[in-house]
């Protein structure tokens, strides 16, 4: 598949989780106004929807179409994604004016209504699993989100990569941080998909190896964009991570080792996907686009 077909799978399956995000918020009763704009503004920033994308495929993958478990737990995962950058760019975390090429939602409204929003739409995406899915692949789902998304998966990323800044690069933890903080997100996308397709539990391992190694690939890919690109390109401020002292490939590793130990991290996520063969075409193509992009 071309890079051109990809990027049009890609925003057709974003087409169809926006679709279903905004029916979802349009008809949630009770949110105060300002709470309900921020919200609004923030999840109507789109992005690259590449979780939801995801879910969809893998979904398609084990169940042979996207169906409307899909759909949900893509629109959670987008929430659960969108949450955490609304907490990530606020001036205590790392304190970012920029998200998605507009003023971060601290910006664009305040501290406290941001705060509230990234916790709105966390409780949000659990609520909207257990409204909509049957109770046994709604607990697997709410179970396999909350592990991802936990103390013990992105957050627990989050607070060793602030307290890594500054300090000497060391691969193991450098890892661990990546693992946690975003790989283990792209993980529960390809999970929650093969969930809402039926998958047994043979193709269930398969696409959480695939989710997790795409996933280090992806993190790896950011950490050379934060080096090489801009922040016009990027919709966030370009060059940061050397400014925070961060730990990243680039820092430890160098620009062209890196792109090397992210090539080899998306070949595994295609090895992992052997199971499916032809009909895994799509995520294979999925892989090497997260490595070849430029925002």
């Amino acid at each position: 598949m071309s890079k051109v077909e990809i990027k049009i799978e890609i925003a057709q399956k974003a087409d169809l989780v926006n679709g279903k995000i905004d029916s979802i918020i349009k008809n949630w009763d009770g949110i105060p106004t300002r709470l309900a704009d921020a919200i609004r503004y923030v999840m109507e920033a789109g992005g690259k929807r590449i979780r939801a994308a995801i879910v969809l495929w893998c979904c398609e993958l084990v169940g042979g179409k996207v169906n409307d478990d899909a759909l949900i737990a893509a629109a959670a995962i987008e929430m659960v994604h969108t949450y955490s950058l609304i907490h990530d760019d606020l001036p205590a975390m790392d304190n970012d004016d920029f998200r998605r090429g507009r003023a971060s939602c601290h910006k664009a409204f305040d501290e406290a209504t941001a705060i509230l929003a990234g916790d709105a739409l966390l409780t949000m995406a659990f609520e909207v699993i257990a409204k909509n899915i049957e109770a046994k692949k709604a607990v697997e789902m709410t179970k396999t989100l909350a592990q991802a998304a936990g103390p013990a998966g992105m957050i627990a990323g989050q607070m060793d990569d602030i307290l890594s800044e500054n300090s000497k690069p060391n691969a193991q933890k450098l890892e661990l941080i990546h693992i946690n903080k975003t790989a283990k997100m792209l993980q529960a996308s390809a999970i929650l998909g093969a969930i809402a397709g039926g998958a047994d539990e043979k193709q269930k391992k398969a696409l959480a190896e695939f989710g997790l190694n795409l996933g280090l690939a992806f993190q790896v890919a950011d950490d050379i964009l934060d080096v090489v690109s801009d922040t016009q390109t990027l919709g966030k401020t370009a060059g940061k991570d050397a400014k925070q002292g961060k730990v990243t490939y680039p820092a430890l590793f160098g620009l062209k080792e890196s792109r090397k130990r992210a090539e080899a991290m998306v070949s595994q996520a295609i090895e992992n996907l052997s199971l499916f063969g032809e009909k895994a075409e799509i995520l294979k193509s999925l892989a090497i686009e997260i490595i070849d992009r430029t925002k």
